[in-house]
């Protein structure tokens, strides 16, 4: 490969900028795909990560061919729980992706709901939007309705604003407080913006509070508000304009990190 003096922008795009641009995968994804041998372009197998698309290239992914990235756009979705957020799941399980209505792009998840889980699930059919937004340095906030199992310390919910280590894993600074209690069952609100693997489920086992049911309620400035369970909504496209971070925010808070 020959170094080209010329900017991106006159050579295209980097292909796993593109790929993800048009929803097939997060760039770090489409990374992984180039490295498998499942992209070409123009009839020819791309491994490289610094291969550009200029206007009129073919893209393929496992011989299908790719249509170029439209515009950027997002919608909500109410995820019912007993659904996975992933497009194929190992052991057969139903997934959000075969439940979207027909006619929607391809599409991905903005961050993960956990099959028991459910409420607002952001889908964009751009996979750097989504990638972005995920990243903690972001900032967004996660909002969670949950309801636990066991006996509520409030002194102990007030710490969480501290951050918790918990089986040796660092979690930044939570929100949480209690919203009611009934017997042994109580409905907290839970705020956090790292959003790991399962993390309000581990915080809370932690404290000695089984979950027995959690509703994300907002991420970012993005609500659930009324949305029906099972239902989608496109946010209109000057909304989605006025509420996205820079796009080089994120980037550059990280690699102070």
């Amino acid at each position: 490969m020959t170094d080209d003096p010329a900017p991106e922008a006159e050579r295209g795009e980097r292909i796993a900028k593109w790929l993800a641009r048009a929803g097939i995968a997060s760039r770090r994804d489409a990374e992984a795909m180039l490295g498998a041998g499942r992209v070409k372009l123009n009839n020819a197998a791309v491994t490289h990560p610094a291969t550009f698309v200029a206007p009129g290239d073919i893209v393929r992914v496992d011989g299908k061919v790719v249509e170029p990235p439209g515009r950027t756009r997002l919608w909500r979705y109410h995820k019912p729980d007993g659904l996975m957020t992933t497009h194929r799941d190992p052991e057969g399980r139903p997934t959000v992706f075969e439940r979207l209505p027909p006619g929607l792009p391809r599409v991905v998840s903005v961050g993960r709901l956990d099959l028991n889980s459910e409420g607002l699930l952001l889908l964009t059919n751009d996979g750097s939007l989504a990638r972005r937004l995920e990243l903690p340095a972001t900032g967004w906030q996660r909002r969670y309705r949950v309801r636990v199992h066991g006996t509520v310390n409030p002194a102990d919910l007030a710490a969480l604003s501290k951050g918790v280590m918990v089986e040796g894993i660092k979690y930044g600074p939570i929100e949480a407080g209690l919203d009611s209690r009934k017997g042994e069952n109580a409905w907290l609100s839970v705020g956090l913006r790292e959003g790991r693997n399962r993390e309000v489920r581990r915080i809370m086992a932690h404290l000695g509070l089984q979950v027995s049911r959690l509703i994300r309620i907002a991420y970012g400035p993005f609500q659930l508000g009324l949305l029906p369970r099972g239902e989608i909504e496109e946010v209109p496209t000057r909304v989605l304009r006025d509420q996205l971070p820079r796009e080089d925010a994120a980037p550059r808070a990280n690699r102070r990190r």
